[in-house]
């Protein structure tokens, strides 16, 4: 009976920040390995615009330059970092732009969960598009379940403890309210 199917439109809706969160968990990738990659054979360096003129320049620890295989293989991951980071650019301008001239009352929800101290552009998408904009919750329960952080106690006959929350609902969210959560008690 909790089970609310989403429509089209609004499925379609949900992925937008979906895709965001994906292509910064392959950033985070490429940029992690580039750094490995580097760090086992002694080389220690920023992952930043100006990558490519310092690998050229880097050394190893013994002072030889950076073997060419490797450096091949290196800048073919930098290529795949940048274009992922374009990526990301044309998705966030996609999100900017609905934010700025959409009617839909999706956004409309997402612009004012942006007046909220503490809740920023990432953290209000989710929100919306994951909970907000097309679930109808009852009570505190149903949203509590769905995040993932409804408790689960454990009673059997004279003991009975908490085990702390569930996890087991929408991962993006649980994270971010706990993180949103923390921001708010410091």
């Amino acid at each position: 009976s909790v089970v609310h199917v989403p429509k089209m439109e609004e499925e379609d809706q949900r992925q937008l920040p979906r895709e965001l969160i994906s292509l910064k968990r392959e950033q985070t990738h490429h940029i992690n390995r580039i750094k490995g990659l580097l760090t086992s054979q002694g080389v220690v360096l920023e992952v930043k615009t100006k990558f490519l003129d310092e690998l050229q320049r880097a050394q190893l620890w013994d002072g030889s330059s950076v073997p060419p295989t490797l450096q091949t293989l290196l800048v073919r991951e930098h290529e795949r970092l940048r274009l992922v980071r374009e990526q990301i650019y044309q998705v966030e301008a996609t999100r900017k732009e609905a934010l700025r001239s959409s009617c839909d009352p999706a956004i409309e929800q997402v612009r004012r969960l942006l007046q909220l101290k503490g809740i920023g552009m990432n953290s209000a998408w989710v929100y919306v598009m994951e909970f907000f904009a097309w679930r109808a919750f009852r009570n505190r329960r149903e949203l509590g379940s769905l995040a993932g952080l409804a408790p689960t106690p454990y009673a059997s006959g004279e003991s009975s403890r908490e085990r702390g929350i569930s996890k087991a609902g929408n991962r993006p969210v649980r994270a971010l309210a706990i993180e949103i959560a923390w921001c708010w008690l410091r």
